[in-house]
């Protein structure tokens, strides 16, 4: 995953330069007021800081419909470009009106770095490690914020401090970042495929992964370009194709239902079981909580059941795949080649049918769904083109798990990918072939279960008899088309990627499942900003003042300006280790428990706050109680609510929509952080530092509270498979309203 990781660290400078600008206008502002004489008017010197965040705002709002058009690569490129002319021509800046421009032109480079860098980090990072690495912009943005204040310091330590350097030097680091971005980083994945780039995208994703067999997670990239398709949770009894599986918990229909991968291999089947399965029981059933007090979400919870341990002891984890952890894994002995029957036939015409594109397609289109084969049935199957996806043939169930070689069929996380293929009766009589796509998980393993299910500590698995439950979330293959199905191809009708993501996309907008993730996001993007972070910011050099800080370092003949800076540096510094534990915990936690955990402790630092500024109390006292109040939000802030927005909005969204909502989530971040800035000075005359910090905690109270009832965990989880999630849990809430 190393491949990853460097990408990742690479893409997160853009978040790096955006701490670093925010910290040097801090310091550069109370030297241009002296230059251009600005004390008298407040208004253009609120401007200048402010610019940044109206150009970010202006930005934000077209950033992702442009780079669901040109691709995540060539706006990180552009953002790079905007920091270096920014700082050159603030650099330059003769008149107050040319840094106003340099600092517009800054806050264009702001808003895509913020914007883009944390969907292009997921995108391209494996699931496993997608938090850690999504973390990744809040640490070096804070690290940014670190280093200029260190260097703004120093520069204020000179006899005349040149405010125009402290800007340009911006334009250093922007020129290391535009060469990353022009010559290391990568396209996203995802958005080659859904432009149709399969060759490109496959290389790519080798070199992410650091291996060449990357099929399963090429087949489930293309299935992540559909929007909205109706998706059950079905629970299969899984085995070899040449195993006889009796049992009590598989259902009286007996009808085989084939299993195949995106290369070929083993041939696997699975029989509908009835009874146990979580995934099964909550999707029929919904929250016990959520039917009670209609409160929670039953999204919450479907995503809780998924996050349940898989018992390791004598689970198909630790005793029957000695190979790997994984759930579909089984020696070579087992392995049985199958071919579709001769009696599956073609319709009324006799290929398979494609929309494609001829000459124009990719000729690797095939490659990540579905391997070619010479069988009998050759003779019978002209391909229509390129872009065909022909003969299914052939299909594995091969192994995949995490921390060892992963297989075709996985897709991270537990998660595996696999096709149905169920043999129906035609019209004429003759068996025709239903197709479906299936995201598999294996389920806990009953103790019910016959011999082969060991559930005992060490037991041995007999070797010829090998099947596991697995819970299974069912749905139309993203490039199924229903048109093409109309004529009765021999196999499944498949549409060019390329083709399926065409057509306008704001009506996707309107899709349940998009709709809820974006009551979501924009949720959680409001209350972050409405929970204190600016005003504890704008509060803290006065707090460390009250702390004598300020004494101690005038008493070494350091001169205010000066100790504000070293201040709000040291303070910098504080939040680093706090982001490295969070950048830790984000997948062994996970997201939603980090939020559930840190909220709380922001509750009582702000409470503290609110009961230092009312109660009198000695000065010493007050100022000691204030430091660790504002410590301890700071730390905790950077560890849960400051990351993990931004990191659950580039998760949530479907790839067709996800440049467009995240532009829409980013929009209500840039929104709120102007409206918070300068409530704030208002609000302090009006209600006064306690109201304010009142105001704030009760806010937080409510984010706790959102937090708990409509924000899911969605840790380890492949993007894909997120948003699969969002569309049935919004189905189960919508019927449950209707309860």
């Amino acid at each position: 995953m190393s491949g990853a990781v460097l990408v990742a660290v690479a893409a997160a400078i853009g978040n790096l330069l955006q701490g670093w600008d925010n910290a040097t206008i801090a310091g550069a502002v109370l030297y241009i007021k002296r230059e251009f004489k600005l004390e008298s008017e407040p208004t253009i010197e609120g401007l200048i800081v402010a610019m940044s965040l109206i150009g970010a705002t202006c930005i934000t709002t077209c950033s992702g419909g442009i780079s669901d058009w040109l691709g995540r690569r060539p706006m990180l490129i552009i953002s790079s470009v905007l920091y270096c002319l920014s700082g050159l021509v603030m650099l330059w800046s003769p008149n107050v009106y040319i840094l106003l421009l340099g600092r517009l032109l800054d806050g264009f480079g702001v808003g895509l770095a913020v914007t883009l860098v944390p969907v292009y980090i997921s995108e391209t990072a494996p699931p496993e490690i997608r938090g850690l690495l999504n973390t990744l912009p809040q640490f070096t943005g804070s690290f940014g914020m670190f280093f200029s204040y260190c260097m703004v310091f120093g520069m204020s330590l000179t006899d005349l401090p040149n405010w125009r350097m402290m800007l340009g030097v911006l334009s250093i680091p922007s020129l290391i970042y535009f060469a990353l971005t022009v010559f290391f980083l990568p396209e996203s994945p995802r958005w080659l495929v859904s432009k149709g780039r399969m060759s490109e995208a496959k290389k790519v994703l080798q070199r992410l992964r650091g291996r060449e067999d990357v099929a399963g997670e090429m087949a489930l990239l293309v299935e992540g370009l559909g929007v909205g398709a109706e998706t059950s949770i079905e629970e299969y009894i899984i085995g070899p194709a040449n195993e006889d599986i009796e049992d009590q918990d598989i259902s009286a229909d007996k009808d085989q239902i084939k299993l195949y991968g995106p290369e070929q291999g083993l041939s696997w089947v699975a029989r509908p079981v009835t009874g146990q399965s979580t995934l099964g029981a909550v999707s029929r059933h919904g929250s016990l909580v959520s039917q009670r007090s209609g409160l929670v979400d039953p999204l919450v919870t479907l995503f809780g059941s998924v996050h349940e341990k898989v018992p390791e002891t004598g689970s198909m984890r630790s005793t029957l795949f000695p190979h790997f952890g994984s759930m579909f894994s089984v020696g070579g002995n087992q392995a049985r080649n199958e071919e579709w029957d001769d009696d599956i036939v073609p319709g009324d015409g006799e290929d398979y049918q494609s929309d494609g594109v001829g000459a124009d397609s990719d000729d690797n289109l095939h490659s990540p769904l579905i391997s070619r084969q010479t069988t009998s049935l050759d003779k019978d199957i002209v391909p229509a083109g390129h872009g065909s996806l022909t003969n299914l043939r052939h299909g594995s169930l091969v192994q995949s798990t995490t921390g060892e070689h992963v297989g075709s069929m996985g897709i991270g996380g537990g998660w595996q990918i696999a096709w149905q293929l169920s043999e129906k009766e035609g019209p004429d009589g003759k068996k025709q072939g239903g197709f479906k796509r299936i995201y598999l998980r294996q389920e806990g393993v009953p103790g019910s279960m016959r011999g082969s299910l060991v559930s005992l500590p060490g037991a041995e698995a007999p070797a010829d008899s090998e099947y596991i439950q697995a819970a299974a979330l069912v749905s139309q293959p993203a490039l199924y088309s229903t048109e093409l199905m109309k004529q009765h191809p021999v196999g499944p009708a498949m549409v060019h990627p390329a083709e399926t993501a065409k057509g306008p996309i704001w009506k996707d907008l309107f899709e349940p499942g998009v709709k809820h993730a974006l009551a979501v996001g924009v949720g959680i993007q409001l209350l972050q900003q409405f929970s204190g972070i600016n005003g504890v910011l704008y509060y803290t050099p006065q707090i460390l003042e009250q702390a004598g800080v300020g004494v101690l370092l005038s008493n070494l003949g350091i001169s205010s300006s000066s100790a504000s800076l070293l201040i709000s540096g040291i303070t910098t510094l504080l939040m680093l280790p706090s982001i490295a534990v969070a950048m830790r915990l984000m997948d062994v936690a996970g997201r939603r428990s980090l939020l559930l955990t840190t909220i709380p402790v922001l509750i009582l630092s702000l409470v503290v706050l609110v009961i230092g500024s009312v109660v009198a109390m000695g000065n010493v006292v007050h100022a000691a109680i204030s430091t660790v109040s504002v410590v301890l939000y700071f730390c905790f802030f950077v560890m849960g609510f400051g990351p993990i927005p931004n990191i659950l909005c580039a998760e949530i969204f479907p790839t067709r929509v996800r440049g467009l909502c995240i532009a829409i989530c980013a929009l209500t971040f840039w929104i709120c952080d102007i409206i918070v800035t300068y409530s704030l000075p208002v609000l302090l005359k009006s209600i006064g530092l306690a109201g304010v910090f009142g105001m704030y905690a009760v806010v937080c109270v409510i984010s706790w509270v959102f937090v708990f009832l409509k924000v899911p965990e969605t840790k380890g989880m492949p993007l894909e498979v997120i948003t699969e999630f969002f569309s049935l849990g919004a189905k189960q809430a919508s019927a449950a309203k209707n309860n």
